[in-house]
């Protein structure tokens, strides 16, 4: 028996579904991994995962956080289901907009102001930027997760 080829919007949705996992399971790993180092205190672990930060963000989460607004933008319009006006909808676009916003600003500030203390030899600079960027992708998985309940749970659909 043939298999019929899934339609357009069940492709975006897994996508959207598998950058969604990217995003959120990449930014609980980092977030773990930097209390981790800021517990140990290492100059050397700092520094080396403070230089991840140029690889991870700009290659997998900024690509992975752009695909699911993207995605779901898409979905909302190929759907004839939904619709701009619905509160889930706008809700979760708004929490995913502002996780971009605090990533794309106050995290990537952190992050570089971390590696130039790093790179100037200033651990407890170094640390204190690390701690604010642990502060800040804690809030972005924060707003993730609310942003997660308003798609699964739908308020006001």
């Amino acid at each position: 028996m043939k298999m019929p080829l899934a339609a357009l919007y069940d492709w975006l949705m897994f996508l959207h579904v598998l950058a969604a996992m990217v995003w959120v399971g990449g930014l609980a790993a980092l977030a773990a991994l930097g209390l981790n180092v800021l517990r140990t205190g290492d100059r050397d672990a700092i520094a080396r995962f403070v230089a991840s930060f140029r690889v991870v963000g700009p290659f997998v989460l900024m690509p992975a956080a752009v695909l699911v607004l993207v995605l779901g933008i898409w979905m909302v319009i190929d759907s004839a289901a939904w619709s701009f006006e619905q509160t889930w909808i706008w809700l979760a676009l708004v929490l995913l907009a502002a996780a971009v916003l605090v990533g794309a600003v106050f995290l990537s500030r952190a992050a570089l102001a971390a590696e130039r203390a790093v790179n100037a030899g200033d651990h407890a600079q170094a640390t204190q930027q690390l701690r604010r960027w642990s502060w800040g992708i804690r809030l972005i998985l924060l707003l993730l997760v609310v942003a997660t309940w308003a798609m699964v749970f739908k308020p006001g659909a």
